[in-house]
């Protein structure tokens, strides 16, 4: 049987890896060795291995994490499918991101940072019909959109009379699991399931206006929280978001967005 199997350093040549890959692959229970010779413990392969071998130096040239090529590779042909659809689907909001962030480098790169005008104002109070989340900041924008989804039909369906734009209510620091919102403004109605009121009290606020993509957000922001910190004042939560252009309105780059964070005078 042994005349058959092919030494660490022949496998590796044969798949296109290195013998140190093997190593770490049979360490970590990925693709272990027919055979380990227990007194020199150098380790076989059989020429079957090579199909294994090849598909995990194939999925990790696509950065798919050892964890999941092991599921996959374990897995009946219909689980592996969806397994690796789900590492696509992974892959490709990581994209996303990444190109939301060139673009948003590249606005930074051409032109510094954009000017915001940042100004005081007294907000009013408002009561809202909301649809609330729990989420990662990576999925706000997947949130929102099923928050609206939600709050919308409800509100039509009940007859509830509500005053554009829809608002988002979030948290003034994003961590892990964050709660977000979606509301409505209304003066009627009552708790519904899948609906609840919140009243958003008056007073001081700081705002500006961003025109452009949601994923620009950030650079307002940045202007928005360097001017209350500036000013000394105090962001109270929650930040409040008013689409007043939304996507159904505008292209990307001609969305309407007014941000407005309560502030509080500093005691210091």
């Amino acid at each position: 049987m042994q005349d058959e199997l092919l030494t660490i350093g022949r496998f590796a040549r044969m798949c296109r890896l290195s013998v140190k890959q093997l190593r770490h692959y049979d360490e970590t229970g990925l693709l272990a060795p027919v055979r380990v010779d227990t007194n020199s413990g150098y380790r076989y392969y059989a020429p079957e291995q090579a199909r294994d071998a090849l598909t995990i130096a194939l999925l990790r040239e696509m950065d798919l994490p050892l964890a999941v090529i092991a599921q996959a590779l374990a897995a009946e042909p219909g689980r592996r499918a969806q397994i690796l659809r789900a590492e696509r689907d992974r892959l490709a909001e990581r994209i996303s991101r990444d190109q939301a962030r060139l673009e948003m480098l590249e606005r930074v790169a051409e032109g510094g940072l954009p000017g915001y005008e940042v100004t005081l104002g007294r907000e009013p109070e408002r009561r809202l019909a909301v649809a609330r989340a729990v989420c990662t900041p990576a999925e706000i924008g997947d949130k929102v959109g099923e928050c609206v989804g939600r709050l919308l039909p409800v509100l039509g369906k009940t007859g509830i009379v509500w005053e554009p734009p829809l608002w988002g209510l979030y948290p003034l620091d994003l961590e892990e699991r964050t709660e977000i919102a979606v509301g409505a403004q209304t003066p009627q109605g009552e708790g519904l399931p899948g609906l609840e009121f919140e009243v958003l009290p008056g007073g001081l606020v700081a705002e500006t206006t961003h025109i452009g993509p949601y994923a620009q957000l950030p650079l307002a922001y940045n202007a928005l929280f360097a001017t209350v910190h500036e000013r000394g004042l105090r962001p109270q939560a929650p930040v409040r978001e008013a689409y007043l252009v939304g996507p159904a309105e505008a292209p990307q780059g001609e969305l309407v967005t007014r941000l407005v964070v309560p502030v509080q005078e500093s005691m210091a």
